[in-house]
């Protein structure tokens, strides 16, 4: 398409995603607040994946062939370690067995990349040996971490439909973005690889729609919240929260709070620990100017 490798699938998924992040970016910048930052961050590696990966390789690159392998296998890899990232703050996860935090995945991965792929092809001169010595241990830890990550977030203690949606498209998510290494051992298939792939980001979009729809549902809880913090923010709160308003997670915090549910119900809900819910919980009553929950819920809860 347009003289290039890219398939026409790929490009409608570029068309699709810029349009997306454009969008949410005139969206932020109405708001003024930071909530939406991690989102665009992500829709930018994803817009970055569908460049590189359906442009790369060409034969007129100024440059080393396997330089264009680097770039778009990096893209790949910040890619889908961001995903990680991302999930792993939807539900408050540091580190799952076996010491797998976001940077040490990164690490692994980056180091497979170094040894497994790059050694391979500069002994052998074989993209393709390259990547079956890459793809294969990448693919063991990405199925493992899919795996951890659904016995993580499975069997919520109490459930409720936004909990359920959301967990079912984080598994979409992470399950496309694991099956990246073994699409890559299959074949160059652009349009199978890409229509995987970019099906984890519109997941997670679906997902931050699904939550701002669950915010406008049960806006009734949060209206006097909101009201208090737009009319009193520059009088009240320390200069570092002043372009972050409340996160999403405290969005949902709060409504638990409003709501009478104890911090280890909440905590249940949301797959965290009960001193997560805590820590938020104190940063919502710090941003709010109160001093304590029972001073949180009289403020508010009887205005409701």
């Amino acid at each position: 398409m347009f003289g290039t490798s890219i398939h026409w699938t790929t490009f409608f998924y570029l068309l699709i995603e810029i349009f997306i992040v454009l969008f949410v970016f005139l969206k932020s910048e109405k708001l003024k607040h930071n909530n939406l930052n991690r989102f665009l961050i992500l829709g930018g590696l994803f817009i970055l994946y569908n460049l590189t990966g359906g442009l790369l390789p060409i034969d007129n690159f100024p440059g080393p062939f396997i330089l264009q392998y680097v770039i778009t296998y990096g893209v790949a890899i910040a890619m889908c370690v961001y995903v990680v990232r991302y999930l792993y703050n939807e539900y408050d996860i540091s580190v799952l067995k076996f010491r797998l935090t976001v940077s040490n995945i990164a690490y692994y991965v980056i180091g497979c990349f170094l040894l497994l792929f790059l050694v391979p092809y500069y002994l052998t001169d074989s993209i393709d040996m390259g990547r079956i010595y890459f793809s294969l241990p990448v693919s063991a830890i990405c199925l493992y971490i899919c795996w951890a990550f659904f016995k993580k977030i499975s069997n919520p203690l109490n459930p409720n439909k936004f909990i359920l949606r959301r967990n079912r498209l984080s598994l979409i998510s992470i399950t496309c973005i694991a099956l990246l290494p073994i699409l890559t051992v299959i074949g160059d298939y652009q349009w199978l690889t890409f229509t995987v792939i970019n099906i984890s980001f519109f997941a997670i979009t679906a997902m931050e729609i699904d939550r701002y729809l669950y915010l406008l549902e049960h806006k009734s809880k949060l209206v006097e919240v909101l009201e208090f913090y737009k009319d009193n923010k520059e009088q009240f709160l320390k200069p570092k929260f002043l372009n972050k308003g409340l996160t999403r997670r405290e969005f949902e915090i709060a409504m638990s709070v409003l709501g009478d549910r104890s911090y280890k119900e909440i905590g249940d809900d949301l797959f965290i620990a009960e001193s997560t819910v805590s820590k938020h919980a104190s940063n919502i009553f710090k941003k709010m100017n109160v001093k304590s929950r029972a001073e949180f819920l009289k403020r508010f809860k009887s205005k409701n």
